[in-house]
């Protein structure tokens, strides 16, 4: 396997797959090749590394010796990645959330999709986020599911993209709100959901409730959802809106608020700022780190705490996975 640490937590997650968990489309856990590449896990979105085609590729970060750390901080300085942005925001008309939306509904959605999908067709670096990515859904279904069932619980999977969540929540008999930015991601999920959902099953009346898919923003959701779920979202929202974005998931939900984010480090930054010196064949979108201790500040202040936490690291993805409840 390729994970360089796969799970720090006090919380006792398990890294087995639950086979009544898994969702097919968002993993292949029987391709256990052991990667070459060695690089500390940089932000895949930030720096479209997931885009590297060969382990020693022009955007490939290798791993940093400690002399090495005073010298690129340094060349850091000379750059300018804040006007690569500027003009990639002028294009698109808009700020973060348009140059988002823009991303995902076009070379963003091509390959995320491949990303989260079973097919043969990625790299090294695609197949250990997908592998990290979908260690984070399993953990979700973990910690969803040790307390009781799902059936008839309503959940709020914010920022759904392709299903990886959505679609294993409907199977245990949740009732999904699901919803994305993008238009692309919402009818592949739908699409995944159908065929998953559905297939070979003659009487209707046994099959799994359909989630509810829709094309909306995070500050666009409304409603009121026993357990709501937002993965790997707040990279795009810097500290100063993830507050109000906070506060508002905390809002809609009544019981469970599950959130995971890129935790923000000295070192994580800095080999984020290092990835941003190599933006990859196409463009990709803004991508923001998070200080756990920020995080759970902006809970605190919404009324809720946090009950579980933990890490979830692979080579090339990592997340910080927490479940907050009602303070």
């Amino acid at each position: 396997m390729a994970f360089s640490s796969p799970l720090f937590s006090p919380v006792n997650f398990t890294l087995n797959p639950n086979p009544q968990l898994h969702h097919p489309k968002c993993t292949k856990p029987n391709n256990r090749r052991s990667f070459s590449v060695c690089a500390i896990p940089p932000l895949s979105t930030a720096t479209d590394i997931s885009a590297v085609t060969g382990p020693l590729d022009g955007t490939t970060i290798a791993v940093l010796g400690g002399s090495s750390v005073a010298a690129l901080a340094a060349i850091l300085s000379l750059a300018d990645p804040e006007r690569r942005r500027q003009l990639q925001a002028e294009e698109v008309g808009g700020g973060d959330k348009e140059v988002v939306r823009e991303y995902f509904n076009n070379n963003g959605f091509q390959r995320w999709k491949k990303i989260y999908g079973d097919t043969d067709d990625v790299n090294k670096v695609q197949l250990d986020i997908r592998l990290g990515h979908s260690k984070t859904v399993e953990n979700v279904m973990k910690m969803l599911t040790e307390e009781g069932s799902l059936q008839g619980v309503t959940v709020c999977d914010a920022g759904c993209g392709t299903g990886c969540l959505s679609i294993p929540l409907a199977k245990e008999g949740a009732i999904v709100s699901a919803s994305d930015i993008s238009a692309s991601m919402v009818a592949e999920a739908q699409k995944q959901a159908q065929e998953e959902l559905f297939k070979g099953k003659n009487d209707q009346s046994l099959a799994p409730v359909m989630p509810k898919f829709e094309v909306k923003d995070l500050e666009s959701l409304d409603g009121k959802y026993d357990t709501v779920v937002c993965l790997d979202v707040m990279i795009h929202y810097p500290q100063s809106k993830a507050d109000g974005m906070i506060a508002h998931l905390a809002s809609l939900a009544e019981n469970r608020l599950i959130l995971s984010f890129a935790p923000k480090t000295f070192y994580y930054d800095l080999l984020k700022r290092i990835g941003e010196l190599f933006p990859g064949p196409s463009k990709a979108t803004r991508a923001y780190l998070h200080a756990e201790a920020d995080v759970e500040r902006a809970l605190q202040k919404a009324g809720w705490k946090i009950k579980k936490r933990g890490l979830i690291a692979t080579q090339f993805y990592f997340a910080k996975l927490i479940e907050a409840v009602p303070a």
